[in-house]
């Protein structure tokens, strides 16, 4: 049942991944809100954030499909599947360790947002957008992404204090 339910959550992820992407923006929305005293606006139904209003740097950032965690999320959804099938007793463990690694790959993207429009603003949106997207936006999402499977892996395959 758990299996069929983490399926669920991988197909949930494709079939609303408009929704999820808009999520992701309103994240990186509130965050800029905070942080910075120019302008900032989301447009949901694009999954688009638009910042530095205000300003003479203005620009708007779209969440496309293939710039989403939730494509980082998804193999560590069916690893853990796979791993509860194979050893059933571990499946707390797997539990914690995904919502862990989710959280953590969710903080990674709003990194790589948050990278690009600060690099955007110092550098100018085509020098900006080239090394905040192109570069290290992918450095950042590689690195993160790759940190938290090896999380993942650690934490749901660690023998609990009691059995070591």
């Amino acid at each position: 049942m758990l299996i069929g339910a983490l399926g669920a959550v991988v197909v949930a992820l494709i079939v609303m991944n408009r929704a999820y992407r808009t999520g992701e923006m309103a994240l990186a929305s509130g965050i800029l809100s905070l942080i910075t005293s120019s302008g900032v606006y989301l447009a949901p139904q694009r999954q688009s954030l638009y910042f530095g209003l205000g300003t003479d740097h203005a620009f708007g950032l779209q969440m496309s499909p293939e710039c989403t965690s939730a494509f980082l999320v998804l193999p560590l959804l069916v690893v853990g599947a796979v791993m509860i099938a194979l050893r059933p007793r571990i499946a707390g463990r797997v539990l914690g360790a995904l919502a862990i690694a989710t959280l953590a790959v969710i903080l990674v993207n709003q990194l790589r947002i948050l990278t690009l429009v600060g690099l955007i603003d110092w550098l100018g949106t085509d020098r900006g957008y080239y090394w905040g997207h192109t570069l290290l936006g992918s450095m950042v999402s590689i690195i993160g992404g790759a940190a938290a499977l090896v999380m993942f892996v650690w934490l749901a395959t660690r023998k609990p204090k009691a059995e070591r």
